[in-house]
């Protein structure tokens, strides 16, 4: 039996991706200030986790010294980064 592979014309997905810009991500970073509990209660807060994502999170950073926590626009992302800050988290948006 031989199978065609369709021929592609374009690649939507590539378009699509430069229609939505660029995307950016916040990144937590390891202290040895705050708690597990604030690190959790702040994520669910700010960044809309549930509370296994952002446990998740908090190990991770934990035991690699940081983790993506939040993807979108910087637009969407500053607002955000900066109450992370504010809660005393090391945040930084790349």
């Amino acid at each position: 039996m031989n199978i065609k592979k369709p021929k592609i014309e374009n690649e939507p997905d590539v378009e699509i991706l430069t229609q939505v810009g660029k995307q950016h991500e916040i990144i937590l970073f390891n202290d040895d200030v705050n708690s597990f509990e604030h690190v959790i209660e702040t994520l669910v807060i700010v960044c809309d986790h549930t509370f296994e994502q952002a446990e998740q999170c908090a190990y991770l950073v934990h035991f690699t010294g940081k983790c993506g926590v939040k993807t979108g626009s910087y637009d969407e992302l500053e607002p955000l980064c900066k109450r992370l800050l504010e809660a005393k988290l090391s945040a930084e948006i790349h």
